[in-house]
């Protein structure tokens, strides 16, 4: 049962869960819904419809559950926040409601 994967959204280990993740499968730490595009293998941001596999029905929220039958969980989905992206989130942040 052990693998490597993290939730998509908060980079959490999922190692506890069986694979394949059922539809309905919730990230324990975030509630991130985990059958999602955002941590398959086929999704590809750069691509059409966001997804390597051709013959795919599309899927237009790539953050919630859907019954895609190419799912396959991939290591490495979670990209952690740059620390350039946290410090110009907090700075917009204060300039709005001051520190």
């Amino acid at each position: 049962m052990s693998h490597d994967i993290q939730c998509w959204k908060c980079g959490a280990s999922l190692a506890h869960l069986a694979l394949p993740f059922g539809r309905l499968e919730c990230c324990k730490a975030c509630g991130a819904e985990l059958h999602v595009c955002r941590l398959c293998a086929e999704y590809d941001p750069r691509v059409t419809q966001q997804c390597r596999e051709p013959t795919v029905e599309e899927v237009r929220n790539k953050e919630r559950a859907n019954f895609c039958d190419h799912y396959r969980p991939v290591a490495g989905a979670w990209k952690p926040a740059t620390q350039d992206a946290v410090a110009a989130a907090r700075a917009e942040l204060e300039k709005l409601f001051g520190k």
